[in-house]
């Protein structure tokens, strides 16, 4: 699995992200480009500010965490916490712009040794920090065919 603290995975992802446009087609989901780029930088707030924030969810940690770190990739349409939606349009260009510093925040990270739990999933090693911030910007990269 790739991890975004590689550093020539690190420069693809940026370079994906400078490939999307308002013209990009999504292949699945209701999300528009912009809403998407919106939507990604969510994963990077929680890893980069490494906020304690409670220990996660047990069920989603004994049926889930282990799908946000291995190889095979995540089914289309997942539904997405209402949270982490929105309805509004956004600016591609803007939450690009937005995505690439977190995208290249949470790189930076790579040398870090302490990591609080996630939120959601729990205590995480740094290996599976990185794994997990990859296959969720892939995910949706992959989406809007970049």
């Amino acid at each position: 699995m790739q991890s975004l603290f590689d550093t020539n995975t690190y420069e693809q992802v940026l370079k994906r992200i400078d490939n999307l446009s308002e013209d990009s087609e999504r292949q699945w989901g209701k999300m528009t480009v912009g809403q998407m780029a919106w939507h990604c930088q969510f994963p990077f707030k929680i890893g980069v500010k490494n906020k304690k924030e409670g220990n996660g969810n047990l069920f989603v940690k004994l049926f889930f965490k282990k799908s946000m770190y291995n190889d095979k990739p995540w089914r289309k349409n997942l539904p997405t916490a209402p949270s982490l939606k929105t309805k509004e349009d956004k600016n591609l260009e803007i939450e690009k712009s937005k995505l690439k510093q977190l995208v290249t925040d949470f790189h930076q990270c790579k040398t870090r040794t302490d990591w609080n739990p996630h939120p959601i999933f729990g205590k995480l090693t740094h290996d599976q920090w990185g794994m997990m911030q990859f296959k969720h910007i892939d995910h949706h990269l992959t989406q809007f065919g970049v």
